[in-house]
């Protein structure tokens, strides 16, 4: 049976009277792709922050390769969060904060792109790569620092090249046309090396022919980086390529789990995308 690799334990995010995420439980063992699916609205954005230490969820815990991320907090207020929030009575607090669970393993990309806009191609990815970098006083004083800068400019190519970026690494990167911005934010993720990739909605904006491709790309690099996946999408063609299990999330809460054959069946979930009320 496939290994653990991340672990979200009873969370639940509140803003004010809103509950945007109510008591989330999932899995996502080694090797999987792994989809959150769920309508506008749903949460699934939400769960993405808290993941990623974003946010300070209102309650629960998260652990990726059984490393604590969130945790319950007994003290109550927490200070300022990552987007200047100060919430009262959270009873959860961040452990590792984003950049710490960025060199543990988890590489995101974002619904909104959000690339460098005023940097080229190649240097978007190669500041990516940096986050790696080994560079201190002393490898500066014996040149070795030159040498990991080599290997870091070649690396950043070869991943370019990948993606199908290559002839455009000298160019601006809010240029580029919205679907080659999208596969340099996820060359971006991938030059931070994780293990666990999370792509909030990378097929948005995209056409049929476009979203097929991307559906191959996925399980391209996920087969060629040996990557564990956590995708939140719209497309459900692409869901159900790609998807070893399914969660789905409606209004915050958690309706439904299983297979992609489990879950384009299930009555409840047809009913949160349709509109159709349930018997019960």
């Amino acid at each position: 049976m496939a290994d653990n690799v991340l672990k979200v334990e009873h969370v639940t995010m509140q803003f004010g009277g809103v509950v945007a995420v109510n008591d989330l439980s999932m899995e996502v063992n080694k090797g999987e792709i792994v989809a959150l699916i769920g309508p506008n609205g749903a949460g699934k954005t939400t769960a993405f922050n808290v993941i990623t230490g974003v946010y300070a969820p209102t309650n629960g815990r998260v652990s990726f390769n059984g490393v604590p991320m969130i945790e319950n907090h007994p003290q109550g207020k927490m200070k300022k969060n990552y987007l200047g929030e100060d919430p009262e009575g959270y009873p959860a607090k961040i452990v590792k904060t984003p950049d710490q669970i960025t060199k543990l393993g988890i590489a995101r990309t974002f619904q909104n792109i959000r690339l460098f806009k005023s940097l080229t191609v190649f240097d978007n990815v190669l500041i990516a790569r940096h986050m790696r970098s080994k560079a201190n006083v002393f490898s500066a004083t014996f040149k070795v620092n030159a040498m990991e800068e080599k290997e870091n400019r070649e690396k950043t190519m070869e991943l370019l090249k990948l993606v199908g970026l290559e002839s455009s690494a000298n160019e601006i990167s809010s240029s580029l046309p919205y679907g080659k911005q999208r596969r340099l934010e996820i060359a971006r993720a991938l030059a931070t090396q994780p293990t666990l990739l999370l792509l909030d909605e990378p097929a948005a904006g995209m056409n049929p022919q476009e979203t097929d491709e991307l559906s191959e790309f996925i399980l391209q690099i996920k087969n060629q980086f040996d990557l564990t996946v956590l995708v939140i999408e719209h497309h459900m063609d692409l869901v159900m390529q790609i998807s070893d299990r399914i969660y789905v999330l409606d209004f915050g809460k958690l309706i439904a789990q299983g297979t992609p054959e489990v879950i384009q069946n299930d009555p409840h979930v047809i009913s949160a995308y349709l509109g159709v009320q349930d018997d019960e």
